[in-house]
């Protein structure tokens, strides 16, 4: 192949070649996920249970809890980062689902590699709700022990609105998540597809004749250092956020303090 689609785990790079020896006599392997893709997928699983499990215990684990949004912030900074930079199947652009491109999947008519449509709409959709998830888990606070990094910037009434929306949210990921696990069994399980082994590996067999996404050359590991640099910067930046109002990490709201000659809480 003399096409730019996936060769580093940095980006695609012109002149993209075989990787590897097929598992078919009719298929070739190529390296369909980029290293940094994979890394995000799995810690964004990670941060994503541990948001829910510390969420749902509650109690001296919403610390924990803030501390999985932010992770779970960075990674999000990440993947839009990359969705613009990153290698060929990472890009946005290349895998944006369009009406005549569901219509043929769902008439068996689809041909390509890496997300299907209606895959694609899982993953914008995904993408979407952890983000305003995790907004509304920014400016929220539990009226208890605990406050977003943001919730100094709006009225108590509002940050408790805000908080309703998040638990609403919640409900919403859970019913997202089940049908992810439910459509990934059914492939597996049911049509036979392998779509572990790529997200841990990278690889996929290819078809012959299988199109390949067709991108300008990539940024490469400059991309990746600017992806990562935005991520961090967020990331720190909300962090200090919360560690200036409530005098610590665990971006509690201070209880306010009544002075004699003032009745506005001393923050």
């Amino acid at each position: 192949m003399t096409t730019p689609e996936l060769r580093s785990d940095f980006g695609a790079i012109d002149g993209a070649t075989e990787l590897a020896p097929p598992s078919r006599a009719d298929a070739r392997r190529f390296l369909l996920w980029d290293l940094p893709l994979r890394v995000f997928h799995w810690s964004l699983v990670t941060m994503v249970t541990a948001a829910i499990v510390t969420g749902e215990l509650g109690g001296a684990w919403m610390p924990w809890h803030g501390r999985a949004g932010l992770a779970i912030v960075g990674l999000l900074v990440f993947r839009l980062a990359w969705g613009v930079v990153g290698s060929a199947t990472s890009r946005f652009a290349q895998f944006a689902p369009s009406p005549a491109s569901v219509i043929a999947y769902l008439r068996g008519r689809w041909r390509g590699v890496g997300h299907n449509p209606l895959g694609a709409l899982a993953v914008f959709a995904l993408l979407a709700l952890l983000t305003l998830q995790v907004a509304t888990g920014l400016f929220g606070n539990d009226d208890i022990a605990f406050a977003g990094p943001l919730n100094h910037l709006v009225e108590d009434a509002v940050g408790s609105r805000v908080t309703g929306w998040h638990r609403l949210l919640a409900d919403g990921l859970f019913v997202l998540l089940a049908l992810h696990l439910v459509a990934i069994a059914f492939h597996v399980l049911v049509k036979r597809h392998r779509l572990i082994r790529p997200m841990v590996t990278g690889l996929q067999d290819v078809d012959p004749g299988a199109p390949l996404p067709h991108v300008p050359r990539d940024r490469g590991r400059l991309g990746l250092l600017a992806a990562v640099s935005l991520a961090a910067v967020a990331v720190l930046w909300l962090a200090g956020a919360g560690e200036s109002l409530a005098g610590g990490p665990s971006g509690a709201r201070p209880a306010p303090v009544v002075k004699a000659a003032a009745s506005a809480p001393a923050w």
